[in-house]
């Protein structure tokens, strides 16, 4: 018999543990005659009593796993180390807040029978507020537009892959991980299952703006060179408003003496202003080496406390 993994990333989520598991083995009843499930359960250096859940939640449980990080490491790594540990022929993994609809895996299980190596659950619609849904839609619109693969609009870690195409991510090693990138560039068959996303349950979210930023910056710059060639394209539009403003400098004090004026303030601006441009192109050259002397120092992803599973 055949066995689908589950995976849980759990960050401070005290208040869904058990709600969270109620729903998904009430989900996957029927289809226990045709599969066995685990249910992995990744504990992020949560400061609640997550940990807590989980421990009696396994007691209860034996297809619960539970796999209990030495500290926070990011919501991208705690999926990491549940992809390290799974077991299945499939392998779904979801967010922990109820926000992904337990019911839609069985969509996503479904195209999995049919053949393709991963389906990925696609947002027809979230529940969030004006600003997340405004951000999250300017995020992907530049990722489409920037990226050299094809990243699918609209789609969280909310997906199931197959066994081989977790074999292949599990080859990915850097540090500044995005998932939803690996596997597109892993490729195989992959297809997308509508939904409607839920509100969170309870709790707060695991990514404020700062790591939504950070969470950003590693989708374009890991799957994308564009910055580094904008900062070239900018270098030249700089230079070409250089050459325009000598020559125009030149005619003014050839042809129009008595109209030359000593400015001080457009000087200073345009100091400031080429200072600025020359600062953020530090800053994204910065970003790159920044990444290549992480992965350079080759240190791992991450570290486990320890790790309940059921002997059988």
């Amino acid at each position: 018999m055949r066995l689908i993994s589950y995976i849980f990333p759990i960050y401070n989520e005290a208040d869904n543990i058990a709600l969270l598991h109620k729903t998904v083995t009430e989900v996957v009843k029927p289809l226990k005659k045709k599969y066995e499930f685990e249910f992995i359960y990744i504990n992020d250096g949560s400061k609640d009593d997550s940990l807590k859940e989980l421990e009696k939640l396994h007691k209860k449980d034996s297809s619960a796993v539970i796999v209990d990080l030495a500290r926070n490491f990011g919501h991208q790594i705690a999926v990491t180390a549940g992809l390290d540990v799974a077991k299945g022929d499939a392998v779904i993994i979801m967010d922990s807040d109820m926000q992904d609809p337990p019911k839609v895996s069985l969509e996503l299980i479904e195209r999995w029978e049919e053949g393709y190596d991963v389906v990925y659950a696609q947002r027809r619609s979230r529940k969030d507020t004006v600003f997340k849904r405004a951000t999250a839609n300017l995020f992907y619109r530049t990722l489409h537009s920037l990226a050299e693969i094809d990243i699918p609009r609209n789609t969280g870690d909310f997906r199931l892959i197959d066994r081989k195409v977790v074999e292949e991510v599990r080859r990915y090693t850097e540090h500044n991980r995005f998932l939803r990138g690996m596997i597109s560039n892993v490729g195989f068959r992959q297809t997308g299952v509508l939904f409607d996303r839920d509100e969170r349950h309870a709790g707060e979210t695991g990514y404020p703006l700062r790591k939504m930023l950070k969470f950003a910056a590693d989708g374009i710059m890991s799957f994308s060179s564009a910055p580094l060639r904008l900062i070239s394209r900018l270098g030249y539009i700089m230079s070409f408003l250089s050459v325009i403003f000598i020559v125009y400098t030149l005619s003014v004090r050839l042809f129009y003496p008595t109209h030359a004026v000593e400015g001080w303030a457009f000087i200073v601006i345009s100091i400031f202003l080429v200072g600025g441009i020359q600062l953020i192109m530090l800053g994204v050259l910065g970003s790159y080496i920044g990444r290549i002397y992480t992965e350079t120092q080759n240190r791992p992803l991450y570290s486990i406390r320890n790790i309940l599973r059921s002997k059988k």
